[in-house]
């Protein structure tokens, strides 16, 4: 059996080149700080969602209990961090902003200090009577005064 003769050229039309790849712009590329944190918050908290103590809204106050340590065995850098943020009486909310972390990861971390005792927390007081008709009458009036 004889190989089969190679196909007219004018069967197969020449595919045009490819355009050239466009130049990398430096103005999109995200660099270093840029680019995010490189270890996931659920490494940070090893896969955990919820504090082990505590329950941290974003208003609750925090403060450290001592100086920050230099190196505690369990204890990662963002622990030492909150502890060195703690040093003065701060939010959830602000430590969150700070660190450029999801708050359900600072959460979790601030419940290991907590359980640590390397951290107090100070709860937001309960709301206030919502069911007295006074407060309804004094909201109503400073609206219409505006």
């Amino acid at each position: 059996m004889m190989p089969p003769e190679d196909p007219s050229p004018d069967l197969w039309p020449e595919t045009p080149p490819l355009p050239p790849a466009p130049e990398p712009d430096t103005h999109e590329r995200w660099l270093d700080d840029q680019a995010g944190p490189m270890v996931r918050p659920y490494v940070m908290t090893s896969g955990r969602i919820e504090p082990t103590r505590g329950k941290f809204d974003l208003i609750t106050l925090v403060v450290a209990a001592g100086p920050e340590p230099d190196t505690v065995i369990g204890l990662g850098p963002e622990h030492l961090a909150l502890i060195r943020l703690c040093q003065n009486v701060i939010s959830v909310a602000e430590l969150t902003g700070h660190l450029n972390l999801p708050v359900a990861t600072v959460r979790v971390l601030l419940g290991d200090l907590l359980d640590k005792g390397f951290v107090s927390m100070q709860e937001p007081e309960p709301e206030a009577d919502m069911h007295d008709i006074r407060l309804y009458k004094a909201v109503i009036d400073g609206l219409r005064a505006l």
